[in-house]
């Protein structure tokens, strides 16, 4: 990771840590001189090339589907075990046919015999030439540690690696390549004497057409130099036979072993993070500056005047005193609503129980950024950022369920078996089921990306067996608890709500307010999309947590100014106001998903514009119920405040 400059202190501290506290995911493994050392193969995925910066697919492929014409070892390739979190992610690692015995250099080396099943038809040349002309990458582990190549930084000029290499290229003349064969340099650390530990892959990969197996075992790799040494597979039907070779280079590094990842976590110009920061950060200083004006002012000069009016014998004021009183309410409307500012809202149930996913989504995340910060969340515990976040969420469901059901019960509920019931049902099963409907298109495509049935049932079961009883067990709680009693008494004769200016009504207000939360998280979010959608590694949560951090405050701030302004306006119908409006810079996430895909994406296929728009759609639903959840909340504590401060007769 990159050291950083940082303008304060507590920048450091937060920005950091991730770089200063680094826990490895796994123990390190030892390796004698020529001993073996494992390399595994995951799926083919699409990703950008120098000559194509676009990403033309979202599909993955498995390393063996048989168009590839990949060799496979004896008796077959076999399953890696790998946690919950790298097979949602799509990780399908298998074993290969590679040999590689630590510090024994191979030149050339062929992976297997020719055999007719490994020779290129015509269904196979095309869906593998249009696998090249998406620029899928091969994907090898070894040592846990993923093959790539090495690029520079023309920003910074400094060296980082990309994981992965391409399956092919296309030639001067736009023609579709096949690489047959990889150099593997592999660099070592020496631990002890005699024990040595893989701490880099760089893999080169060549088109070498003229490479054959020798009858004794050996091969020839063939000439990479030659004017000729491009392969390319038939598309008319003749059969293409290829060798698939490999070369082995060992390379001794000072490079420890707990900082072997360190060149992976590459960030391209922080100084972008950096201002995004400071803008944010002077975004939410400007609305602070509001609410405190608000606050401060308005409201202190609001309370004092009320109580001063209540503190007259009203019976006894001649005409002034009534245009005293007339002028206070003139000045401001909030209070003339205090009889019906506590009203239940409609559909109360269903305000509930997106708030309890939302508190629910609220922990997980600040729990799971809060442990990746520490470094608990190594990218070398494949997948383990994904399970922790299903663990998070699924023992927070007792959190769900306390506040979805406390929040009801203050609404003055009275479906409480359905609101205990829809709690930890209707959200996430609104989650599973578009996560199974897009997953079927990956089935329908044969991808490895397509998570396998067993692991839905293992989902359901964690569902159902540990979530569902811990929600159902914080709803009793809830519901065993005191409602929140509000400080004023509601009317039984709801007061009718005049007109509102044009920026308080529902959709102008939902445009404006909702685009300052997204405002301060849009550069920290196109990063993410880059490494999500380019298979990056995503390391900088030090500015993840700041950004989190800004935008709960962003979302607070905006919510309890749109709710005074509505309160002065005599409409007293804030709590979905305030669920709504926060909740609106879900729209600006997916509208620049929408542009994310116009300005970095070029789908060749139907199928990977949906799993796009698909997965985007569920994203910003989630986000929706998240920044929705922490404007009510803030709005909430804000009424409660401004209402227990005045003298109500």
């Amino acid at each position: 990771m990159l050291p950083h400059k940082l303008p304060t202190g507590c920048l450091i501290l937060l920005s950091s840590t991730a770089s200063a506290f680094y826990l490895p995911g796994v123990a390190p493994t030892t390796y004698e001189h020529g001993s073996i050392v494992p390399l595994n193969v995951n799926p083919l995925t699409p990703a950008p090339s120098e000559k194509d910066p676009q990403l033309r697919s979202v599909i993955s492929y498995d390393y063996y589907h048989p168009a590839f014409r990949f060799c496979r070892p004896e008796g077959g390739p076999k399953d890696v075990s790998e946690s919950l979190g790298s097979i949602l992610f799509g990780d399908r690692i298998l074993t290969s046919p590679f040999e590689l015995k630590m510090g024994i250099n191979e030149s050339c080396k062929a992976l297997c015999e020719p055999k007719p099943e490994y020779k290129f038809d015509k269904p196979s040349a095309l869906f593998t030439n249009q696998r090249i002309r998406q620029n899928y990458n091969l994907n090898m582990l070894i040592d846990g540690l993923p093959a790539g190549q090495r690029y520079v930084d023309p920003t910074t000029g400094s060296e980082f690696t990309q994981r992965g290499f391409p399956l092919g290229e296309m030639d001067d003349r736009n023609n579709p390549t096949l690489n047959t064969h990889v150099d593997l340099i592999i660099s070592y650390h020496e631990a002890a004497k005699g024990k040595f530990r893989v701490v880099g892959v760089i893999a080169q990969p060549w088109s070498r057409p003229d490479a054959k197996r020798k009858a004794d075992g050996t091969a020839e790799c063939g000439d990479p130099d030659a004017a000729s040494a491009r392969l390319s597979l038939d598309e008319t039907g003749k059969p293409t036979e290829v060798t698939w070779t490999y070369g082995v280079y060992w390379v001794k590094s000072k490079t420890a072993w707990a900082t072997r990842w360190d060149t992976y976590l590459h960030v391209y110009d922080p100084r972008i993070q950096w201002f995004s920061l400071i803008n944010s950060a002077i975004i939410v200083v400007f609305l602070c500056g509001m609410v405190a004006a608000v606050l401060m002012r308005a409201l202190k000069k609001d309370i004092a005047r009320y109580n001063r009016l209540d503190s007259f014998n009203l019976d006894d004021l001649a005409g002034s005193g009534g245009e005293a009183e007339d002028g206070v309410q003139e000045d401001s409307g909030w209070k003339l609503v205090h009889g019906d500012v506590f009203r239940t809202p409609k559909n109360p149930l269903l305000l509930s129980v997106f708030l309890g996913n939302g508190a629910q989504l609220f922990v997980m995340t600040g729990c799971t950024i809060v442990f990746a910060l520490l470094g608990f969340l190594s990218p070398s515990n494949r997948g383990s950022l994904g399970t922790v976040m299903i663990l998070l969420y699924t023992i927070f469901g007792f959190i769900g369920g306390y506040t979805s059901a406390r929040v009801y019960k203050s609404f003055g509920g009275e479906a409480w078996k359905r609101n205990i019931a829809m709690t930890p049902l209707l959200i996430p099963g609104i989650v599973f089921a578009t996560f199974f409907l897009l997953n079927l298109f990956l089935w329908a495509k044969r991808s490895s990306g397509a998570v396998p049935f067993t692991t839905m049932l293992v989902i359901l079961a964690i569902w159902f067996v540990i979530s569902v009883p811990l929600s159902f067990a914080g709803s009793w709680v809830g519901f065993r608890h005191a409602p929140i009693t509000p400080p004023v008494k509601v009317n039984q004769i709801p007061r009718q709500i005049p007109p509102s200016t044009t920026y308080l009504r529902r959709v102008p207000s939902m445009l404006l307010v909702g685009i300052l939360p997204f405002g301060a998280i849009f550069v920290e979010l196109y990063f993410i999309m880059n490494n999500m959608w380019f298979g990056k590694v995503y390391y900088m949560f030090g500015f993840l947590f700041l950004t989190y951090t800004i935008m709960i405050v962003t979302c607070a701030a905006v919510s309890v100014l749109l709710v005074y302004f509505l309160l002065c306006s005599e409409n007293y119908h804030w709590q979905w106001r305030s669920f709504t409006t926060a909740g609106a810079s879900a729209g600006y996430v997916f509208a620049n998903a929408l542009l994310y895909w116009i300005s970095k994406l070029s789908f060749g296929s139907f199928t990977s514009g949906v799993l796009y728009l698909g997965y985007s759609l569920l994203l910003s639903f989630l986000f929706f119920i998240l920044t929705g959840t922490i404007g009510f909340f803030a709005s909430w504590a804000f009424v409660q405040r401004i209402y227990s401060s005045i003298k109500v007769d």
